[in-house]
């Protein structure tokens, strides 16, 4: 083996480097950070060939006086911290003192800055740290060329030019997220890009994320203790294919951290269709001591010290909010607006329905009208009430069945469309949910219902026959290739029995036994729901249809089945009248 020797300091700063700059979006992120720390109302970015050739930021901030800036370009230098106590506080973007130092070994870099008082600007090349006289107004201009141009094998990594510039348009939207009262510029090879003048949050989500997304989303706050949450979380129905639309802030910092993924992902797991993924801007306030930001050098992962404490406080006030009554989320988006004014906030609670001494309470029993025959009792009218009335349903009232899939109802604001199936599932999974907190009604079948079997299914159902208990069912065999289903959850009474019982078996052959009630209680429950609702082509009356709003309006989640798929639309007059040219 070699001597063991001191390492040269270029050395030490390239491998230092290869942590901290991995790319030009890389170098863009320190040194728009740097600007935002130092005071900045206008910063200015300039790229060319994608930030490859040419990165340039031009800040308006405070400035480093002439004194100061060979330190400015030394490694572990800072005058952000000064002792381990701000470093356990750590409040602003930089503090480890290695970008510009790490950026400069890899890169041609030179530093132009006028401190307030300064007579006039001083720039100093990093090659050799020399000092010349400058015209500069104020603030700080540092330009950064020919990236990787001293380690050909680290420029083979990069990307084409259009990769690199994508990846630092991205880093530039995430700082202007986190700081809407920042004026930022971006230009591409002396192409305007973007020019964002200093707003609010809602202003500059608009701008960046576009106005589908906004128009899609719900204003979260949230406050627990130290723990404050705020943003904006899209509804299920703009869900995306990718994480191309996820931003999460920790103390105005960027993040990309499992735990809060895993938060937002519970929050929307009973919500979202497939492989769908939420869309959300939202920022998460807290003590910094609360929080290690001096994880990676990139300083884009962090560490809470009470971790478990932060995923829940995060993955009820999304849940609180995504289950919100239905007239809140049929209303439209409102920034100022808030679903969770106050910490001890609570979704309506599911409820009967009320139901008149003149009335029998059957009627209104959607579960059970919808899969067997209905008879209007007498006295009632089949036809909807008007929708002007004082106090109108927020899905209004059924007006017919179309092709035994959808309803028509006529609310306030206009038509709205409804998926009986889908509606009806969700409205079984989420009282499925609430009776298994207990021991689940379960309804003893008079006849029991025999259907014949493959050997796995006899195997499964003499495995798992304490968990299907434990989920409302009796099951047992009845012969050599025969199961027979003594009693069901009594929401299910009259759904398709074999059909329910084949798919659940199947379900939970995929689980291990100590899973089954527990992490994939919902799973099942879903399988449950989904076989359970009333199908397609099923022809309801009036009064059905009726139920199946009113129990929609009075269950959390309702907008969408457990699938993540939309269970209703609302089409207003306005909507028609431009549908048929109407007022033209």
């Amino acid at each position: 083996m070699n001597a063991i020797k001191p390492l040269p300091d270029l050395l030490i700063s390239q491998i230092a480097a290869g942590e901290v700059v991995e790319r030009p979006a890389s170098v863009l992120k320190e040194l728009v950070e740097n600007s935002l720390d130092a005071g900045a109302g206008q910063i200015d970015v300039e790229l060319i060939e994608g930030g490859v050739r040419s990165i340039r930021v031009a800040d308006d901030g405070g400035g480093i006086d002439k004194a100061e800036l060979p330190l400015a370009l030394a490694r572990h230098a800072t005058s952000k911290i000064a002792s381990l106590v701000d470093l356990e506080r750590v409040a602003s973007y930089g503090f480890r003192g290695e970008a510009l130092a790490s950026i400069a070994s890899v890169a041609r870099l030179t530093l132009t800055s006028r401190s307030r008082d300064a007579a006039h600007a001083w720039r100093i090349d990093a090659a050799d740290l020399s000092l010349t006289p400058a015209a500069l107004g104020r603030g700080t201009v540092i330009e950064a060329g020919d990236l990787y141009f001293n380690t050909p094998a680290r420029r083979k990594f990069l990307k084409q030019e259009a990769t690199e510039y994508a990846h630092c348009d991205e880093a530039l939207r995430r700082m202007a997220l986190a700081r809407p009262d920042v004026a930022f510029s971006l230009a591409h090879n002396r192409s305007v890009k973007h020019r964002l003048a200093a707003s609010d949050l809602s202003s500059r989500v608009r701008e960046l994320l576009g106005e589908e997304f906004f128009n899609q989303t719900r204003v979260v706050t949230a406050n627990a203790g130290e723990l404050r949450l705020t943003g904006f979380a899209a509804l299920p129905a703009y869900s995306r294919p990718g994480r191309d639309a996820q931003y999460f802030f920790v103390n105005g910092r960027f993040v990309r951290d499992k735990l809060l993924s895993h938060a937002v992902r519970q929050a929307y797991a009973d919500i979202l269709h497939g492989n769908r993924h939420p869309a959300y801007v939202l920022f998460l306030e807290l003590d910094p001591a609360g929080v290690d930001v001096n994880v990676h050098p990139a300083k884009i992962e962090v560490r809470f010290r009470e971790a478990r404490g932060v995923h829940q406080f995060v993955f009820h006030a999304l849940q609180r909010l995504l289950a919100a009554p239905l007239e809140q989320l049929a209303a439209p988006p409102n920034p100022a607006a808030s679903y969770l004014a106050e910490p001890g906030w609570q979704p309506r609670r599911q409820t009967s329905l009320a139901v008149s001494e003149q009335t029998p309470s059957a009627y209104y029993d959607f579960v059970s009208a919808a899969n067997g025959p209905a008879a209007s009792p007498a006295g009632v009218a089949q036809e909807a009430p008007s929708a002007e009335e004082s106090d109108p349903a927020p899905l209004g009232y059924a007006l017919a069945q179309l092709h035994g899939i959808f309803i028509l109802a006529q609310n306030a604001a206009g038509l709205v469309l409804i998926d009986m199936h889908a509606a009806h599932e969700r409205i079984l999974y989420e009282k499925l949910k609430a009776s298994l907190s207990d021991a689940p009604p379960t309804q003893a079948l008079l006849i029991p219902a025999l259907f014949s079997a493959s050997e796995t299914e006899l195997a499964t159902a003499g495995e798992y026959a304490t968990a299907l208990v434990r989920l409302g069912f009796e099951i047992s065999p009845a012969g050599p290739r025969q199961l027979a289903v003594r009693a069901v959850p009594a929401l299910l009474a009259n759904a398709a029995i074999a059909e329910l019982v084949r798919a659940l078996l199947a379900d939970l052959r995929d689980f291990p036994e100590s899973q089954v009630i527990d992490a994939r209680r919902n799973e099942l429950l879903a399988t449950m729901a989904c076989h359970g609702a009333v199908r397609a082509r099923r022809s309801l009356s009036i009064p059905e249809m009726n139920a199946l709003l009113r129990q929609m309006e009075a269950t959390e989640r309702a907008d969408q089945c457990n699938h993540g798929r939309p269970t209703w639309t609302q089409m207003t007059l306005a909507d028609l009248d431009r549908l048929f040219l109407r007022g033209r």
